[in-house]
């Protein structure tokens, strides 16, 4: 809780088992966090047997694996049902740290800001903590572009460590978006679309085995993708197009 304002962590999870108990305690080390949830993709390891273990927690688990996007739209949906103010998405995988969450949390809950992203760019925590040069390389491209398309000036787009207030999630037409990894930028971009200042603070990240990535072949998706997002994104703009994702004003 802070100031009054329920403070909701949800970690969308896929094959998370080795990483789940580890992120998970440091998370409720955190005074703030009243409820975690943990929504899994179809996981062929031990994340859901674990994750029912832990206590605060609530457990939902896909059938079978519905992508990325479709884990985060369980995961906020489930949040607002929970009386969620505030919501923080946490991975699983241990690869961002949940020290962060306070600070991110006040940022919401003093009502400086309604989204808050960890980013690996800002103090140069990337590639000092292990991010792949060729993945370092198209982040700066991908941003670059975007920054210019939507005008937002961000250090990154692609930081998997967000928060949330329940205002924007409740305005966000989520179900119009992707259900794959594109899922992440095009919520970015909705919320510039919907006139939000999106706040960054910088967060230390470590890759390692154990870490969740996508292969060559996704990444490369995930880069059309988040490149057409923002094509539309400045289109719909300039009222060219109108497209489903950018439709509230």
């Amino acid at each position: 809780m802070f100031r009054d304002k329920k403070v909701v962590v949800v970690m969308p999870a896929y094959n998370a088992a080795q990483t789940l108990q580890r992120t998970y305690d440091e998370v409720m080390a955190q005074a703030v966090v009243d409820r975690v949830i943990v929504v899994d993709d179809g996981s062929r390891d031990e994340t859901v047997s674990i994750a029912k273990t832990l206590p605060h927690t609530t457990v939902y688990a896909h059938e079978k694996n519905l992508g990325y996007g479709a884990n985060q739209k369980s995961c906020y949906k489930l949040a607002l049902e929970a009386g969620a103010d505030i919501v923080i998405m946490v991975h699983p995988d241990y690869q961002y740290t949940p020290k962060l969450i306070p600070a991110m949390v006040a940022l919401i809950g003093n009502g400086l800001y309604h989204c808050v992203l960890g980013s690996r760019i800002l103090g140069g925590y990337a590639l000092k903590g292990g991010m792949p040069l060729w993945r370092f390389i198209s982040n700066r491209f991908l941003t670059y572009v975007e920054n210019i398309l939507l005008g937002a000036g961000l250090s990154e787009y692609h930081t998997g460590y967000r928060a949330f207030s329940k205002e924007v999630i409740e305005l966000l037409p989520l179900e119009a978006n992707s259900d794959d990894f594109v899922f992440d930028n095009q919520v970015l971009a909705q919320i510039v679309w919907l006139g939000y200042t999106i706040a960054e603070i910088s967060c230390p990240t470590n890759y390692f085995t154990e870490a969740s990535s996508i292969n060559l072949y996704r990444s490369i998706k995930y880069g059309f993708g988040c490149l057409y997002t923002a094509l539309l994104f400045r289109l719909a703009r300039m009222k060219i197009i109108k497209s489903a994702l950018f439709s509230k004003q």
